[in-house]
């Protein structure tokens, strides 16, 4: 999955500048990358824990399953909050300051969690960490963009999709190594989500040593802060050249009159932008892809692994993930965005449709059963990782004129936030009420888990369904 916003600082310079030649600034700005995306990696990591977490939880909060879903849900509508008011906050006090607090964000709301002794404060720790997931989805990539040289802007910024899915793989592993070994612990589920404190600590030191955006301070009109930073991660003669330069950007784009949100919805070619931009945000995440990433382990123990070995298994979709988001980062100059989206809801259709399929199919109890649905789901997210989720962020980043660009992209993303938040909430009450092929695959003539003899009593606990 990747639900940061990408952001770019435009495609190049107004005029020439020099080159970018070797020396120690270049280490310098891999320096300050590297701390900026330990923003993506809490983000990653974060998001994800709950898949493994979650069932060792519920046996201890007493969880049913809607309140499974809420748990999991609160950080999304935090994050859907957070996402709106991060870029505000980061273009009032600066990028910098705004990760550093979003780092104690990250911080507190893990410590909330681990601590937490019932549903009430469990929740208020994943709203907390969902207000940092979504102030990081926004200003860790603008920070980057801002930072990188035009030449090198697209692999730089880049980079934090790629922390994000790699934080999503390191919470699958973590997991299953501390599920499988310390089995019978209780309350281990405390101990995975303690691990959310690292990376958020990492980002604190980090970001206490690294220097501000240029683009920011150019803006509130500090042009020698601005041309110091420079000098730390450009050659001299590129850092005097490139502050004249977004000086001059910064002053054309205060000139360039915004459009308020009625002028926008009242002009019908700008509220079609404003739609396919919703849209996009919307279907990509109806496609159900991080139902894989949050409940994993439930619906490959629904497959018909055991608790532990869905763990191990779980590794699986992460892994292919990785891998696809760095075929898909070299493929996004090479395909149209078009013929991508095309393909992979396609694709993603097919997956749905074999997943649904072969649980009707494979009865409960076929040795073939788990590994042919472990297979299918990862396809699934192959192919959403390499066709729809890193061109979704980038197809919304471009078709917004400058003029409305901050509400479309407001817009697009508080949507697919919120669409995200509503399947995470209501998904293990799918789960338990139809089971994997009504949760994937749904056909009118689908078996539901209960009849008019079924007990009342079970229709109301969700037993899973059986095949």
């Amino acid at each position: 999955m990747s639900l940061s916003s990408s952001s770019t600082a435009g495609p190049g310079p107004a005029v020439a500048l020099p080159p970018m030649t070797p020396g120690p600034h270049r280490k310098r700005l891999g320096m300050v990358a590297m701390i900026a995306t330990f923003g993506g990696l809490a983000f990653g990591y974060d998001t994800s824990v709950i898949n493994g977490a979650l069932d060792p939880m519920k046996m201890e909060l007493g969880l049913t399953a809607f309140t499974e879903g809420v748990v999991t849900s609160s950080l999304l509508f935090g994050a859907a909050i957070g996402a709106i008011c991060g870029g505000r906050l980061s273009d009032a006090f600066g990028r910098r300051r705004t990760i550093i607090a979003d780092s104690t964000l990250f911080f507190v709301g893990a410590l909330i969690c681990v601590a937490a002794p019932n549903l009430g404060v469990m929740v208020a720790g994943r709203i907390i960490l969902g207000l940092a997931v979504g102030c990081a989805s926004t200003v860790v990539p603008v920070y980057l963009a801002e930072l990188a040289p035009f030449e090198i802007r697209g692999s730089l910024a880049g980079r934090n999709e790629m922390v994000i899915v790699s934080g999503q793989l390191a919470a699958f592993i973590i997991n299953a190594i501390i599920g499988n070994i310390w089995t019978d612990v209780t309350g281990i589920w405390r101990y995975m989500l303690a691990i959310e404190a690292l990376p958020a600590a990492a980002l604190f030191i980090g970001m206490l040593r690294v220097p501000e955006s240029p683009r920011w301070l150019v803006d509130k009109g500090r042009l020698d802060e601005a041309l110091e930073v420079l000098r730390q991660v450009r050659p001299a003669a590129r850092a005097e050249a490139e502050v004249a330069d977004i000086a001059k950007t910064a002053k054309q784009d205060a000139e360039l009159v915004k459009m308020d949100w009625r002028s926008i919805l009242s002009n019908r070619w700008l509220r079609r932008i404003v739609l396919v931009g919703v849209g996009i945000g919307f279907f990509q995440q109806l496609t159900g892809i991080n139902s894989i990433l949050y409940y994993g382990q439930t619906v490959l123990h629904e497959a018909g692994f055991s608790k532990n070995a869905a763990l191990i298994a779980n590794v699986a979709p992460g892994v292919i993930s990785v891998v696809t988001a760095f075929i898909a980062l070299q493929m996004m100059d090479r395909f149209s965005r078009r013929r991508m989206f095309l393909l992979g809801y396609a694709l993603t259709a097919f997956c749905h449709v074999m997943i649904g399929a072969s649980s009707l199919l494979l009865p409960v109890g076929n040795p073939a059963r788990p590994w042919v649905l472990l297979a299918l789901i990862v396809a699934f997210v192959g192919c959403m990782q390499l066709f729809l989720n890193i061109a979704t962020w980038v197809t919304l980043s471009e078709i917004f004129p400058l003029r409305m660009r901050a509400f479309g992209m407001g817009a697009s993303v508080f949507t697919l936030w919120m669409t995200n938040a509503f399947l995470g909430l209501y998904f293990p009450t799918i789960i338990a009420a139809v089971g994997i092929s009504g949760s994937f695959c749904s056909p009118p003539s689908t078996r539901w888990p209960w009849s008019s003899s079924t007990p009342r009593s079970r229709r109301h606990k969700g037993a899973a369904w059986k095949n």
